[in-house]
């Protein structure tokens, strides 16, 4: 059962009770809230995941709560809670979802250790994961944006989730924060895109989320094993480039871009070898959408 199948009232009955529990991806989330703004928005960016059933167990365990200022006894704040600890400081309730979001992603980079992290996109397109590995600012997350509305499944836009041991990537298709001017740019190059409403002074500037696609979230068991490391740059202007990367250069930055590589230690050493072993590795630079996809078209056309 999916969670456009619940009416808002029982929506919010759930999440308001002893948790909304979904799916994503291999893990289950249970979502605690009171916060109206908050469940209206879930509803609606959530509406394709499934839901999980209560003898299953859940890895996370999230809160939103309302929190009081003393110094501000008249605006809202929130605090983001996981297992009854706050990570974050509060926020203005406005950033609710954000912060939810991002608390999140902090809890999978700072809990799981039997999977590889790789700080990375990654899409599939015709069997194999393409992987794009890149620092903040890069890009990856606007570039994912435009290859699944362009015929590549999601995995993730921030988590290359891998097994060290078979070398499979995990789909982890959540929420993916489009920053300042990267959501109007994703408004214009792609009005099909769902995207959720716009949040104001983050420390991130504004944000606004895109809804995966339901293919993805539907497939997210479907894992695949990965041919290509494209390692992406945007800048102004710039023609496009596609250059091979030497090997050692993509394990050096590839391992450095991984959120759990010394904890794994020899096994992520191991691992991250046999990946750089079995993909092409190419670095790209670009500045406009229609020419990267062409090129990462082509790249990743069998044959």
């Amino acid at each position: 059962m999916k969670v456009e199948q619940l009416s808002l009232d029982i929506f919010r009955t759930l999440i308001t009770g002893s948790g909304l529990r979904v799916k994503a991806g291999p893990f289950n989330l249970s979502i605690q809230t009171c916060l109206s703004s908050l469940i209206d928005q879930l509803y609606w960016m959530y509406s394709h995941y499934s839901l999980v059933d209560e003898t299953e167990i859940a890895e996370f365990h999230v809160r939103i709560i309302p929190k009081h200022s003393i110094r501000r006894p008249l605006a809202q704040f929130i605090q983001f809670q996981i297992d009854g600890r706050s990570p974050f400081p509060p926020v203005p309730a406005e950033q609710a979802l954000a912060t939810l979001e991002w608390g999140i992603n902090l809890a999978i980079a700072m809990r799981i250790n039997h999977l590889l992290l790789f700080h990375s996109a990654a899409v599939e397109r015709n069997g194999h994961v393409l992987l794009l590995p890149a620092w903040p600012g890069s890009g990856k997350t606007t570039l994912c944006t435009a290859l699944m509305y362009r015929g590549y499944r999601l995995f993730s836009d921030e988590f290359g989730l891998m097994d060290p041991r078979s070398g499979e990537f995990l789909p982890l298709p959540r929420l993916m924060p489009l920053k300042n001017q990267s959501i109007e740019v994703i408004r214009d190059y792609l009005p099909e895109a769902v995207l959720g409403p716009e949040i104001h002074g983050t420390l991130k500037g504004t944000v606004a989320h895109v809804r995966p696609p339901q293919e993805s979230i539907e497939r997210a068991d479907e894992t695949a094993k990965p041919r290509w490391i494209v390692f992406p740059k945007w800048l102004a202007d710039a023609a496009v480039r596609l250059e091979p990367l030497p090997r050692s250069e993509a394990f050096l930055l590839l391992a450095s871009n991984a959120f759990n590589y010394e904890v794994l230690g020899e096994t992520a050493f191991n691992a991250v070898t046999r990946l750089i072993q079995n993909c092409e590795c190419r670095k790209l630079i670009y500045s406009d959408f229609d020419s990267a996809l062409a090129v990462l078209d082509e790249l990743t056309t069998d044959g």
